[in-house]
């Protein structure tokens, strides 16, 4: 401070043209209760170290030109604090008094509080080109504390949402989704992003409704130094260190920014995964004048872990919630089949150059590359190896013996067999005995390498092949990407309080999706044809691709699909925000255009004309209009209404059926639109934060594609019988389940407090009343790998007035927070939800579903009451959970150490299902479901996600 004054006394003895134009800025920092807060630091971007604020909370930057700024301040204990401001001609800039808060609180909907009077804020000043990187207690304990037990905020589908880092997106064209673990590990670098919440507009891209994530790795924003950090946790991963190094801003005007992590665990807290993952980057930036930078941001993150399985209540009874049916021994270790690695970094060039005073250019050009693969097991004309299929399970048995004495099947050795497969299936699980109850790999390769001479013989006769056919083999389903994106983000000030923007944005996608054989299992050859192709089509090839011949397939060949697809969307994004009176106001539009098609690369024998080769180009225009007007009733209360109507263009997953083998799309498929409004009262006091939303946000049209594997999906009928419709064949596979405009209501009210009992203790409630429903009976499509067609309609899915699943609707948290002046703090909080439902089944809610296909009545035994009985939600229980934290932090010179800790869910509550589904067959609504369906323990009964019970995370920081 006394260098800075010192400074501001040498340039007053020089003459006046040297410092013209040049401008000092200065604000003074205040907690809550108007204290001056000391030694906070303030870091100008671009500009070097930054400043300390002195005892009196005042700090100040001396001799700035005209341009944009940005400025942080951090203090342990205190919120950061991120405020940006332009400087024109002034020679001095007041930014008034700049509350810090001990918690991370701040006005919602970006509005950062700057005073520039009494402690009552009577003077307050225009929010326009202010923002605010913390969320409001609401945000914040959704997303850190709910959000842990799977709470999604309005229950807005995530896909709605954009995240933008170094001006371009991050979400992928083919399903709408980021892939954040691009850049995990590296949080230090990415931590304080620029949040635009719900359907908000943001100045950086027009977004959705569930929000705008904006973030910039400019390297010279980081504190010059090191700093190093590790973590231990019992999550998914066990342990995490990384070490970030950034140069400053040199006097040459270049600055570097470096950092590696690592995230690992031999095994996770689920039984049976790994977590192994690196997470590398690369930051420069040059300063070219005072007007004109240039970065460059590269992002390279390796990764390799497994994943555990949804399981049946069944299995859950029997193993607990950390079991996990993806891994068994093999040579003394535990070998997982669903391994995911990834590799596709990320490389970022940015030119900032201030065309003049009034006037920003921002121009960004990403390219990412790179493949994704999942491995997992497959099979051929053997049983599915799964443990927890349902014909292993000591339920199959039970249901089978039930299943024959209502068909009045009475032969005596059946029904001893069916009893002494239960008691041996009964007693496998109950103690767990792993060759039955975990992957059996050492049977797996036995039944590969076994001489099995007849099996050897017949595909010598058919195909010309010799050696050991794979009969289960190792598959990697691979995506490799190609993804460019371009963008220019304009910014032009007509005064402090009118600002223009301007954002246009192109993104290029490519993607080759194909499988490819993994491990063949001690085998010699995976056989490249159909096992259900008699099923499909009597008499057919069955070959993937009919122009292969080359049947027998070893490690790294492709087999069963290999298709492209591509993307490419520009959107057009003009706002315009502005102050008159006692209203700030901001109106963003939308104008984008998207064409999508799929490239065939196999001819499937199944869709030869419709396979191979280019699609149609499915284009699609999009619009939109955000909006957002503040009142300011006086300083600290404030009024906030957001309205949003735009469309969305269909993702690639959405448009294309069953892209694994041919081009067919949904009937119909057309743009979402999305109707949302919401309005806010906010206070903003030195003792009470405080914000009540009531909000609705309508959807129509959208498309809802379910993609997952499935048992017990019937291939052929023997017999259109209606009480039996016994199946020649069952399969497991992959399925695709398809409603297509759906229309859906999101409504409800969100209320968040912070309340300052002492000016060391804060009181933290957060509620959601949320009712988010279908509003319509879509149309629902089916299609599988071993159906042999293209898709199967099954007209209208009756789910009107049904809930929307995957998340809790209903959702409570009440907390209290202690910090103290000697920099440490401990927390805890009550969180508790409800309301949470599976998404319903949409084919068994068909009338298709009901229906005898030989009368094209409905069954028999269907009654209206059974309809409505057997098509009821099944609704999720209730829980409530208890969560802590603690830190403390010290100074010791150059040095600055920080430890925290967080336990979550502390009594150990484990009965709470987090989400899951309903499993699907296409077969229909005859006696033998409906037996099935009343079984204490069905065959085809929902698979669950549990919560992982009590976890914790300890962190430790050094900054040197």
């Amino acid at each position: 401070m006394i260098k800075k004054l010192s400074l501001i006394s040498l340039f007053t003895m020089l003459p006046a043209s040297f410092y013209y134009a040049q401008t000092t800025v200065f604000a003074y920092l205040k907690d809550a209760d108007g204290k001056p807060v000391e030694k906070a630091q303030v870091d100008l971007k671009g500009e070097g170290n930054g400043v300390s604020a002195d005892k009196i909370g005042y700090f100040q930057f001396v001799d700035l030109k005209t341009g944009h700024y940005q400025i942080v301040v951090t203090k342990p204990n205190f919120e950061t604090k991120t405020l940006e401001f332009d400087i024109t001609t002034e020679k001095r800039k007041d930014l008034g008094v700049i509350t810090l808060y001990s918690t991370l609180t701040g006005a919602d909907q970006g509005l950062a509080i700057l005073d520039n009077g009494d402690d009552e804020g009577g003077n307050q000043s225009s929010t326009v080109g202010l923002l605010q990187s913390s969320q409001d207690v609401f945000n914040r304990i959704a997303s850190f504390d709910l959000g842990a037990y799977w709470f999604r905020p309005r229950g807005v589908d995530g896909r709605t949402s954009e995240n933008i880092l170094n001006g371009v997106s991050m979400v992928k064209s083919d399903n709408g989704n980021v892939d954040f673990s691009n850049w995990g590990g590296l949080n230090e670098i990415v931590r304080y992003p620029e949040i635009a919440s719900n359907h908000s507009p943001s100045e950086y891209a027009f977004g959705g409704a569930s929000g705008v994530i904006y973030k910039n790795t400019k390297a010279s924003e980081y504190r010059k130094g090191f700093q190093a950090v590790y973590s231990i946790t019992n999550r998914n991963y066990r342990q995490r260190v990384s070490l970030r190094y950034t140069s400053g801003m040199s006097k040459s005007g270049w600055a570097f920014t470096v950092m590696g992590a690592k995230r690992w665990a031999e095994e996770g807290i689920q039984d049976g995964t790994f977590y192994d993952a690196y997470g590398t980057y690369l930051g420069v930036e040059k300063k070219i004048s005072n007007n004109h930078t240039i970065t460059f941001n590269a992002f390279a993150s390796p990764t390799r872990r497994s994943t555990s399985s949804p399981n049946t209540q069944e299995v859950y009874d029997y193993r607990g919630v950390h079991y996990n049916s993806y891994w068994g021994w093999q040579n003394g270790e535990k070998r997982n089949e669903r391994v995911r690695k990834a590799f596709q970094p990320i490389f970022q060039l940015q030119d900032f150059l201030k065309i003049n005073k009034n006037s920003n250019l921002w121009t960004s050009v990403s390219y990412q590359f790179g493949k994704d693969r999942g491995s997992r097991l497959d099979w051929q004309n053997v049983q599915n190896p799964s443990p927890t299929y349902y014909k292993k399970l000591p339920s199959y048995f039970s249901n089978s013996i039930d299943y024959n004495a209502y068909h009045n099947n009475t032969d005596p050795a059946l029904y001893a067999t069916l009893e002494a497969g239960r008691v041996a299936a009964l007693s496998d699980w109950q103690n767990n005995n792993e060759d039955v109850t975990q992957l059996n790999w050492n049977a797996m390769y036995k039944t590969n390498m076994s001489n099995d001479a007849v099996d050897q013989a017949d595909m010598a006769k058919r195909y010309g092949l010799t050696g050991r056919r794979a009969k289960y083999f190792l598959v990697d389903d691979v995506s490799d990407d190609k993804i460019w994106n371009a963008a220019t983000h304009y910014t032009y000030n007509f005064s402090d309080k009118s600002k223009f923007l301007l954002n246009v944005s192109y993104q290029n996608y490519r993607s080759e999706y194909y499988r490819e054989v993994n491990d063949m299992l001690g085998a010699d050859y995976v056989l490249a044809v159909d096992p259900f192709a008699q099923s499909n089509r009597q008499g057919s090839s069955g070959l993937y691709d009919v122009n292969d011949t080359s049947l027998a397939k070893h490690v790294g060949d492709r087999i069963s699909y290999n298709y492209i697809l591509r993307r490419q969307e520009v959107k057009v994004n003009p706002g315009i925000k502005f102050s008159t009176g006692n209203f700030d106001v901001f109106v963003s539009g939308l104008f984008g255009y998207s064409t999508s098609n799929r490239e065939g690369l196999f001819q499937h024998y199944l869709y030869q004309n419709t396979s191979l080769g280019k699609s149609q180009d499915f284009n699609y225009w999009n619009y939109g209009l955000k909006s957002q007007i503040v009142y300011r009733l006086n300083g600290r209360n404030f009024l906030v209404y957001n309205g949003a109507y735009f469309t969305q263009a269909p993702f690639l997953e959405d448009i294309f059926i069953n892209p694994r083998n041919n081009n067919y799309a949904a009937p119909g498929i057309k743009n979402t639109k999305i109707n949302a409004n919401d309005l806010s009262y906010v206070m903003s006091t030195p003792r009470i934060k405080m914000r009540v939303t009531g909000y609705i946000v309508d959807t129509q049209d959208d498309t809802n594609v379910q993609r997952f594997f499935a048992d017990g999906l019937s291939l052929a009928t023997s017999t259109n019988d209606e009480n039996t419709g016994v199946a020649d064949q069952t399969a497991s596979a992959f399925v695709v389940q398809t409603m297509s405009n759906v229309d859906k209501r999101n409504m409800g009210a969100e209320f968040g407090v912070d309340y300052k009992i002492l000016p060391t203790l804060s009181f933290q409630g957060v509620a959601n009343w949320g009712d988010y429903t279908y509003r319509n009976n879509p149309t629902v499509y089916f299609a599988s790998d071993v159906v042999a067609a293209p898709y199967v309609a099954y007209g209208k899915t009756n789910i009107k007035g049904m809930k929307v699943g995957g998340t809790p609707q209903k959702a409570f948290s009440a907390g209290l927070r202690y910090s103290d002046p000697h920099y440490w703090w401990v927390g805890a909080n009550w969180n508790y939800l409800d309301d949470n439902n599976l998404d319903p089944n949409a084919i068994t809610r068909s009338d298709e579903w009901i229906q005898n296909n030989a009368s094209s009545t409905p069954y028999t035994n269907l009654t209206q009451e059974k309809i409505d009985y057997y098509m009821r939600q099944k609704k999720l229980p209730s829980a409530h959970f208890i969560n802590a934290n603690v830190g403390k932090s010290w100074i010791f010179g150059k040095y600055y150490l920080l430890i925290s800790a967080s336990v979550n869910n502390i009594l150990d509550n484990t009965k709470y299902i987090t989400g899951g589904f309903e499993q699907i067959r296409n077969s229909n609504g005859n006696v033998d479901f409906e037996n099935d369906y009343n079984s204490k323990t069905p065959n085809f009964a929902p698979k669950y996600w549990y919560t992982q019970g009590r976890s914790y995370f300890v962190n430790l920081q050094v900054r040197f």
